[in-house]
């Protein structure tokens, strides 16, 4: 059995596919499975992934229900003791990334390195949570992007599959349920490891992102709990947006002391 289980989904994104296959198949590491799982594009990808056929495990190209549809799929067949999805148009950084990350690889439920991406024409190292604890109220306001990351096959076991009815936020349902509610072991390593296309549809459908995160919270937190992460969470949100201005955390300081100055004497 393989340590780990490459797995590319792809629709009609063929200069991207080419990208991410070939930053896979020429990974210094034998301990790595591929698999692609292609929506029936008609842009020549297929031609693309029987170019390389001979060095990928399994590929089908058939229409499917949409991204996590398609993800459901590579899970069901791969057979690695852990999954990286690399959609197409991310790819790897370095031929040998992936030895590097298994290299005396701790026991953990997730695994997951950095994801660099391009941001106003800079190259951006983004580090996640940097190995320290992972919270409920993390995944609660954030996520774990899947690139980066490796989960454990048997977490698809105990927590189910991608919810294949969110066009969105599944993979981040799925880290708050596995990592928020039920504490699974998370480890951090200082590598970068992919980078990441800012194209896909998380990156493109902001309003319909927020509709579903919110249908997700009222399904899986149980309401008391939900209340408080809210007012707490909307909260913290404001108070980040005004340590961003030096000039207005300077004013919020100074009004704070000033308001407990005076209610000692009240």
């Amino acid at each position: 059995m393989p340590k780990l289980s490459i797995i590319t989904i792809n629709y009609n994104n063929v200069e991207g596919l080419k990208k991410t296959i070939e930053s896979v198949v020429n990974q210094t590491s034998q301990d790595v499975e591929y698999l692609v799982i292609d929506g029936g594009s008609t842009d020549g990808s297929v031609e693309t992934i029987k170019k390389y056929a001979d060095r990928i495990n399994h590929w089908v190209s058939e229409p499917d229900g949409g991204i996590y549809q398609a993800m459901n799929k590579g899970i069901l067949k791969a057979t690695g003791e852990y999954c990286q999805f690399l959609n197409s148009g991310d790819y790897l950084m370095t031929l040998d990334v992936t030895a590097k990350m298994l290299d005396k690889m701790p026991e953990c439920s997730i695994l997951y390195g950095n994801k660099i991406r391009e941001v106003n024409g800079k190259t951006q190292v983004e580090r996640s949570y940097a190995g320290r604890q992972v919270t409920l109220l993390d995944m609660y306001l954030s996520t774990f992007f899947h690139a980066p990351a490796y989960i454990k096959r048997s977490l698809f076991d105990t927590y189910g599959l991608y919810d294949e009815s969110l066009k969105i936020v599944s993979d981040w349902k799925f880290y708050l349920i596995a990592i928020g509610l039920n504490n699974e072991k998370v480890v951090y390593k200082d590598i970068d490891l992919v980078w990441f296309d800012p194209n896909g549809i998380s990156s493109t459908h902001k309003a319909l992102d927020k509709q579903e995160r919110t249908a997700v919270l009222e399904q899986v937190l149980p309401p008391n709990i939900r209340l408080d992460y809210e007012e707490f969470a909307r909260d913290g949100q404001i108070m980040r947006r005004l340590k961003k201005s030096k000039w207005a955390w300077f004013m919020v300081l100074n009004l704070y002391r000033l308001f407990f100055r005076v209610d000692k004497y009240l």
